[in-house]
């Protein structure tokens, strides 16, 4: 056997040996103090999960409602008890994990069209929950407009049909304020939602389509903020301007998102801004951007903390505190 060949050998031997003698090495105390340390970053990017799981769970549950259409023949309205149930689901969820409240539930109108402009977060669980209040407490359904890309995920589309999201036009989220309906908007959308920060600023870039259609229908529009939204979700503040680019050509929301942490949530209902015919739609959408400003100036500490969010789960700091 020549001297290449026995190297070769020797080496094969090594390379099959190695791992068996280097386990009697491994320190185990190290190999558990790492996995203790790396579970915060595991469980931070593992927690988004657990919304789309429990987003593909409302989907199926609407999917098996409507399998079993010809038993439900005598339900008023077909969607009615598929929502209550998905109402009740997401109430429980925001209930347990983020002790959610709304404050301000009564300046929604009861019988009367209103379009709801809010604050957009990394994830806006924010919107579930309150539309699930809503639905539970003021028994009315919250129209909303998602962006497009939504519409093209498997198993939303049934979600939209049922809870009424539609790819908002001034067209017609003007007809669903004309039905005497409620409607929720965010101007900065998937923008804001992917570009915002802890400090909270607005981000609608001058979108006007929401106070056209307000003032087209002729209805209210009400302000909306939640507390500590974006401590509850973030987006990773590193490469900003690569993402910013490739969702500039893209139009996807493709920057990574983590968190879920169980923060306080509280969502604050503004007054109602009535209908004006002689606003313009940009000195309605100022007037509305500074309702929203306002609301987070008054409940937000500004940089969010995301310690001082997890604090008022069990301890409601006091508002002139919140500076």
């Amino acid at each position: 056997m020549g001297f290449h060949n026995v190297s070769m050998f020797k080496f094969s031997i090594n390379c099959v040996l190695y791992p068996l003698f280097a386990v009697q090495y491994i320190d185990i105390d190290f190999t558990l103090w790492l996995t203790w340390a790396l579970a915060p970053v595991i469980i931070t990017f593992l927690l988004p999960v657990v919304i789309v799981l429990l987003l593909y769970l409302t989907s199926i549950m609407l999917y098996i409602y409507r399998w079993h259409r010809h038993r439900l023949r005598d339900v008023v309205g077909f969607w009615d008890g598929a929502r209550k149930l998905v109402a009740i689901v997401w109430d429980a969820h925001g209930w347990i994990w983020h002790g959610y409240e709304v404050c301000g539930l009564e300046n929604i109108p009861d019988d009367s069209p209103a379009l709801v402009i809010y604050y957009h977060g990394a994830v806006p669980v924010d919107v579930y929950y309150f539309l699930s209040k809503v639905m539970l407490f003021k028994n009315r359904m919250v129209h909303t407009v998602a962006d497009r890309f939504l519409f093209k995920i498997p198993g939303f589309s049934i979600i939209a049909e049922a809870l009424k999201v539609i790819p908002g036009t001034v067209q017609t989220c003007s007809a669903v304020l004309r039905d005497n309906n409620l409607l929720a908007i965010s101007p900065g959308g998937v923008y804001e939602a992917q570009f915002g920060n802890s400090y909270y600023h607005l981000q609608w870039k001058g979108r006007l389509g929401f106070a056209k259609a307000a003032l087209d229908a002729k209805a209210m529009i009400i302000p909306m903020f939640t507390q500590n939204i974006r401590e509850s979700f973030r987006t990773v503040g590193f490469g900003r301007m690569v993402w910013l680019k490739i969702y500039q050509w893209t139009r996807l929301p493709i920057v990574p998102i983590y968190g879920g942490f169980p923060v306080k949530l509280k969502t604050h209902v503004g007054k109602p801004i009535p209908y004006d015919s002689a606003l313009t739609p940009e000195e309605l959408s100022l007037k509305v951007a500074s309702a929203v400003e306002d609301l987070i100036a008054k409940h937000q500490r500004i940089p969010g903390s995301l310690l001082r969010a997890l604090v008022e789960r069990v301890y409601e700091i006091p508002k002139d505190k919140l500076v």
